[in-house]
């Protein structure tokens, strides 16, 4: 590979940090919102794949299909019947655009109503992407403070208050109110009608993310925001975890006026249209089947997960246990900063996710980190989760006791 180019000194100023060159995943990889390789229905999609080639597959020859740039009919009404079944949502196939993933979604509202200086709401953990395209915009972001069932309202209601004061009213309220990421919580019903009121009172449109919301564990989850206000709330969700993150589908559900300005910004071609048709294909017959099956495997790897930082770390952490998704949040003592573990556990074959990454605080965040559950097996996790102890203790301290017994340095 050719290293040099002439012209280095001219690439634009403020451009994120180059890009290592990848070197394959580390032994323990716990980054990242990677599935289980063993759930992808891989003969289940080469049949569907090969049935919707066979019988559409000269529309290829066109961009979006030939059908416009909204997407794929058969995958917005596959989407518009999961939503109305599973997030009480009464929308048409009308109302849902395709999307190149929720990060497109996520590009599309920011564009619409943010300009550099705007003020968002955003949870005080909360999704890293959302985080730094907030930052790279400039974006002043307000940070709402969390408890075990997500946005505390009556923070809300004082942080909006006293917005207010300032004359300052939010552009937006970014929300993951349907298995919160990091913290994997789900805001009751109740908090989500309060919070609802409290926007329209203030005058705050509400931008929901419901990317891990097909995950939930047994019990289900209230309706989204979007079904208890239509007309307040731009709502997003995702195929990268439901299936797979390979195939770069989301979706994008808001009213006509919205969605018609988010079509003038995609400028992309059309999103993937085989990934479009495999999954419309597939999921049409098979997703609440393959969601039971799905959710029953991340369960019982959240469950080793659990055990393996409940083993080796004892009582030094603290655990956020989620109630759907695929990922553990979790808290060391106040004087550990994770950020100072990340290449000692890198060098010993760990990779995590630094809370600091997750927070709209940063560094108030410094003893938190993230671990995803669902790409390795359960061996892997429990022999990864030692390690991590292992390392942590060697720079810490900390955990003083592993599996009963005491570390010693």
């Amino acid at each position: 590979m050719n290293d040099g180019f002439a012209y280095i000194d001219r690439f634009a100023p403020g451009l994120p940090d180059p890009t290592p060159k990848f070197a394959g995943f580390p032994p323990f990889n716990f980054i990242g919102g990677h599935n289980d390789p063993e759930e992808i229905p891989r003969d289940a999609l080469a049949e569907a794949a090969s049935r919707v080639i066979r019988r559409e597959g000269a529309a290829l020859a066109m961009y979006n299909l030939g059908v416009g740039p909204m997407g794929y009919p058969p995958l917005r009404r596959f989407v518009a019947d999961k939503l109305a079944r599973h997030r009480g949502m009464a929308i048409t196939a009308d109302d849902v655009l395709i999307t190149s993933a929720s990060g497109q979604g996520i590009d599309f509202v920011c564009r619409l109503l943010l300009q550099p200086g705007d003020t968002v709401l955003a949870e005080e953990f909360c999704y890293a992407g959302a985080i730094g395209k907030f930052s790279r915009m400039g974006m002043n972001v307000v940070s709402m403070k969390l408890d075990d069932d997500g946005i505390c309202i009556d923070a809300l209601a004082a942080t909006l208050a006293e917005l207010k004061e300032k004359g300052v009213t939010p552009k937006f309220l970014y929300t993951i109110p349907t298995i919160q990421n990091p913290t994997g919580s789900i805001l009751p019903l109740e908090r989500r009608h309060a919070l609802l009121a409290l926007c329209k009172q203030y005058g705050v449109p509400v931008f929901e993310d419901e990317c891990y919301a097909d995950l939930v564990w047994a019990g289900g989850a209230p309706p989204s925001l979007y079904a208890l206000a239509p007309d307040q709330v731009i709502h997003i969700g995702s195929f990268s975890k439901s299936l797979a993150p390979a195939l770069r589908v989301g979706y994008a559900v808001a009213a006509w006026p919205v969605l018609s300005r988010m079509l003038s910004c995609k400028t992309d071609g059309g999103t993937g249209a085989l990934d479009q048709m495999v999954i419309a294909e597939y999921f049409s017959a098979h997703f609440d089947d393959h969601i039971a099956r799905f959710t029953a495997v991340l369960s019982e790897k959240l469950d080793t997960m659990v055990e393996a930082v409940a083993r080796e770390f004892g009582t030094s952490v603290e655990m956020f246990k989620p109630k759907g998704g695929i990922f553990l949040w979790l808290k060391l003592p106040d004087q550990v900063d994770v950020r100072t573990l990340i290449k000692p556990a890198a060098d010993a074959g760990i990779n995590f996710n630094p809370g600091p990454e997750w927070a709209c605080g940063g560094p108030a965040a410094k003893s938190y980190l993230r671990l995803c559950f669902a790409l390795p097996s359960k061996e892997n996790i429990r022999e990864g989760v030692a390690a991590l102890a292992r390392v942590c203790f060697a720079q810490t301290g900390i955990p003083a006791f592993s599996d009963n017994s005491r570390n010693v340095a």
